[in-house]
């Protein structure tokens, strides 16, 4: 007996065949369009920063920051310059920052006798920072100090953060940021993360806003990451609601911007003719490290 093949049977096996193959094409360019999406996701921002953190490579930035305690009264941090990098991180820094209070600031600080002080305080200063030793210039010096120096040399303080609240040139700050994301679409990042948390990864926000980490309500931070297509931080904007555990509110944002990474930098300290110590101006410059960024 014969098979018999109807044309009708044939022309659907064909359909049947066609679809199949079909659905298999579509299925394999819907891979190939993802790749590129799936790629630029793929790069690891963390591993990217830590491969960036090479002794003699660095980043420029430009930040802004504000701090305001309610009723008025903030004042404005801004800060530019260059970052040097080492295996662990930043290890020195060439920056000017300026410092400017609020109207109702300045006229509370007036009424207390400190419109001197005041005045001094906003005037410009260049920080070099290395090792333990920061490196102050600017013209609130120009009367204090002898002809011929111009650097106040102060011991045993801290690098200048590129963010007051989130320092991302620390690994395991970045680290936590990722972990704690609400979204990331794309390059950019968003996400919240509380201070009791954020106190324990990183050195940089303890050592400013430990206060503010055991405090009920409990602290936050929001933010928002953009990176670059190899997953290097372009920027972070961050703001934090900060409830000091004696019951005072501070309200902080922040805006820092990252360029050039991986330049070659060179951070060269003043020469030790032109510094004196703060020991030996006691008195006539402030006991710590003027401005309120480092």
């Amino acid at each position: 007996m014969h098979k018999i093949v109807r044309l009708s049977d044939h022309f659907q096996g064909n359909v049947m065949k066609r679809t199949v193959v079909g659905v298999i094409l579509i299925a394999g360019l819907a891979q190939l369009v993802a790749v590129p999406a799936q790629a630029a996701r793929g790069n690891d921002p963390v591993e990217a920063l830590r491969a960036a953190l090479t002794r003699g490579k660095g980043v420029n930035i430009v930040a802004t920051a504000k701090s305001d305690h309610g009723g008025g009264v903030f004042y404005t941090l801004d800060l530019d310059g260059t970052i040097g990098f080492g295996p662990q991180g930043e290890i020195a820094s060439d920056t000017s920052q300026r410092m400017q209070f609020s109207k109702t600031m300045i006229s509370a600080l007036k009424k207390l006798g400190m419109a001197e002080e005041l005045a001094v305080d906003e005037l410009p200063l260049r920080v070099i920072s290395s090792g333990y030793d920061d490196y102050v210039s600017g013209p609130r010096f120009a009367d204090v100090l002898p002809r011929g120096t111009s650097w106040v040399r102060y011991a045993y303080t801290d690098l200048p953060a590129s963010n007051p609240l989130l320092e991302v040139l620390e690994p395991a700050t970045l680290k936590a940021l990722l972990a704690h994301r609400t979204s990331w679409r794309g390059g950019v990042v968003k996400g919240m993360i509380t201070s009791d948390k954020l106190v324990k990864i990183s050195q940089s926000f303890a050592s400013r806003f430990l206060g503010y980490s055991r405090s009920k309500p409990v602290s936050t931070i929001s933010y928002t990451l953009r990176l670059s297509t190899t997953g290097l931080v372009e920027r972070v904007t961050a703001k934090g609601v900060l409830h000091h555990w004696k019951g005072s509110v501070l309200r902080v944002t922040s805006d820092t911007r990252f360029s050039t990474w991986g330049r070659q930098v060179t951070i060269a300290l003043p020469l030790q003719s032109e510094v004196l110590d703060q020991g030996q101006l006691e008195g006539k410059v402030p006991y710590e490290v003027p401005g309120a960024w480092n």
